[in-house]
Parts: C-alpha cells; structure tokens; sequence
C-alpha cells in the first residue's frame, strides 16, 4: 500500500488565525493544504476565493489543492492557476467538457483532479482517468465540513483504486468528508491513500500537529 498523504482542509481552520493554523500544519506533517472553494450554486455554502489561496501560498510551501466546487469551473481556473495553485480539482457533475477543462488545467501547469459526488457512479469518470493526477472521493455531500462518512461510498473508492491500476502514471485517490481517527484506517483500506481532513485536525483537543498525528497513526503509517 502506498504511503499516504494527510491534506488538512482550511475550511475547517480559525480564519483570524489563518497563518497560524497553516504554519502549524506544515510544522506537523502535513504533506499538502486542501481548500475548499465554494459558489453557493453548484453547493448550498460560500466560502472564498482566489485571494485566499493567495495568502495562503505566501505563508507555506506546501502543494496547494484547490478543490472548486463552483458551477462552470473552467471560467475561473487562470485565476487560480495565479493565485499559488498546486492542483485544482474539478467535478465531473460541472464539466460537460470534462476532457477539455482538465487540458486546460494542465496547460497551466497545474496538477489536475476530478471530483466526484456521492452519488454519480464510477462509470462517469473511466474515460478521463488516464488525464489526470487524482480522482478525488466525495464521502460526503459537498457544501459543509464536520458531516459523517457516507459508508456506501467506499466501494466506489475500491473500484477507483483498482481501475487505475492499468495507467503507468502515479494517480491519487483522494477521499473527502467524514475523515478522522475513527473512519481513516477503514477508508485506507479500500485503496484511498490522500485524506482531506478538516475538523478533525484544525478541531483537535491537543492542537493541529497532534491532529495531523492522530490521523497518520490510525492510518497505520
């Protein structure tokens, strides 16, 4: 099994004390940052935009996952692109073009995922597999952090992580909601191997790096 990659998702994090709580990611081993851009129509929530992603970029280092949950993502990934993104993950349920959007991610020098929602079906997304660099899990409905794991979506991270199996470049299997001490290692064992993790490390009683810690240990790495 690979080694896995625990991305804290910033949604979760205190904003007046945004730096703070990147830096304390970084010096707690997280191998990336997850943020979560939302529109309010494509979820019912409304996050932010690329100026945080920027302020982000000039306190750490660390590879920035820019997850856009917006309608019409291809108008806006430039923008990201600027901003200090490391991948943007797109939906498959927003991308009539999908093959298109992710070229044009790539053509920016970005790393490129795609999304996937609960309840699409795998089969959405098997002819763009060998295109990008993650297929990123929803186990939970987009839109809101702290909600629990969707159990029914595992089987789907499984067939993922067996159908990319064929393609000679790395590509990841992200999972996305629910993720904590208590769900990561059952979650791992389907195939994932990157977790976004929001309340459960920026929420943790003992702080962010023992968060960060937690997760890797019931992860079993």
């Amino acid at each position: 099994m690979t080694t896995i990659k625990i991305a804290p998702s910033i949604l979760a994090a205190d904003f007046t004390r945004l730096g703070e709580h990147v830096r304390e990611a970084e010096a707690g081993g997280a191998e990336l940052l997850h943020l979560d851009v939302m529109d309010g129509q494509f979820v019912p929530n409304i996050s932010f935009g690329p100026m945080v992603v920027e302020a982000v970029r000039r306190v750490t280092k660390l590879p920035l996952d820019v997850h856009l949950m917006i309608e019409k993502p291809e108008r806006y990934l430039d923008v990201f692109a600027k901003a200090g993104a490391t991948m943007m993950n797109v939906h498959v349920e927003t991308c009539p073009h999908l093959h298109r959007t992710i070229q044009q991610i790539k053509a920016l020098n970005v790393k490129a995922g795609v999304a996937i929602n609960p309840h699409t079906p795998f089969e959405m997304i098997r002819e763009i597999l060998g295109d990008v660099d993650r297929v990123l899990v929803m186990t939970v409905n987009p839109g809101f952090g702290g909600q629990k794991l969707i159990h029914s979506t595992l089987p789907k991270v499984r067939q993922i992580s067996e159908a990319i199996k064929q393609y000679k470049h790395e590509i990841e299997v992200g999972v996305d909601g629910g993720i904590d001490a208590q769900t990561i290692a059952e979650v791992r064992g389907y195939g994932a191997d990157v977790f976004i993790a929001g309340s459960s490390v920026f929420g943790y009683a003992g702080g962010v790096a023992a968060g960060i810690k937690a997760l890797r240990e019931k992860a079993g790495k």
